[in-house]
């Protein structure tokens, strides 16, 4: 459930893109070109632009998903230097204590307070504290296990790679396929157990230390886990298009 109402978190802000005002760069040259190939240029410049502002030299991204969700874990290049221990831990912490990380669970917990999900907490200021504590601590735990903890023991890379080109259902069947497939830091392709396994010691962790002792079950466990797995995949679908919508934002402006 609580994979569910994220998305369709993700769906609403995605729906208020459009009254957003974004800035425009300029570019100037002494070549006088037509007036569609100069608009063409230009829109090309700025792409290659906000593809070096956003990959950083340690090859993480200063991305946002619908220009708000930290998304800095998502390249949209096909090659990138390995990211050492110490660099994953240091990008999943900028990402999950994230300004934006505080209002965006305050929404989650106040969705999951109205639908009375897991009573055990109760209702009134102090079950609406006890979910917000939760879900911050779900999704922390969940983005350390699968982006640096096992990422680190294993040696694997936790970035997404934007494939960027081929149909839709090529495109969208590559971004779900990441969840059983990644790199190794040394490039070579591997099992995704840092998310599989990952995001299953997260819900075993969080079912059986602070939820509500009626949840703490093996099938509640699994529900989790599952639907973590579920939110991840839709999260892999929309890094690889973003950057589609995002240049259409921008030529439509």
């Amino acid at each position: 459930m609580t994979g569910l109402i994220r998305f369709i978190s993700l769906l609403a802000i995605m729906s208020s893109l459009p009254a957003v005002t974004f800035s425009q760069q300029s570019t100037c040259g002494t070549k006088v070109t037509p007036a569609g190939q100069q608009s063409e240029a230009v829109n090309q410049t700025e792409d290659d632009l906000t593809k070096s502002v956003q990959t950083q030299s340690n090859g993480t991204s200063t991305d946002r998903l619908f220009f708000v969700l930290p998304n800095f874990l998502t390249l949209e290049t096909a090659q990138a230097s390995p990211l050492s221990p110490h660099e994953k831990f240091k990008v999943v912490m900028q990402g999950a204590f994230d300004y934006v990380q505080y209002p965006w669970y305050a929404l989650l917990s106040g969705i999951s307070q109205a639908e009375n999900s897991e009573p055990g907490y109760g209702q009134g200021s102090t079950g609406y504290a006890k979910r917000y504590g939760a879900a911050f601590a779900d999704g922390t735990i969940e983005s350390f296990m699968t982006g640096a903890i096992l990422p680190s023991l294993l040696r694997q890379d936790p970035r997404y790679y934007q494939l960027g080109q081929g149909s839709f259902l090529h495109r969208a069947s590559y971004s779900t396929s990441r969840l059983f497939l990644t790199r190794t830091d040394s490039g070579q392709a591997q099992f995704n157990f840092s998310e599989t396994l990952g995001s299953a010691f997260a819900a075993g962790i969080s079912t059986y230390s602070y939820h509500p002792t009626a949840d703490r079950t093996l099938a509640n466990t699994l529900n989790v886990w599952a639907t973590q797995v579920g939110y991840d995949a839709l999260s892999n679908v929309a890094k690889e298009f973003w950057p589609d919508i995002r240049r259409k934002l921008r030529k439509k402006k």
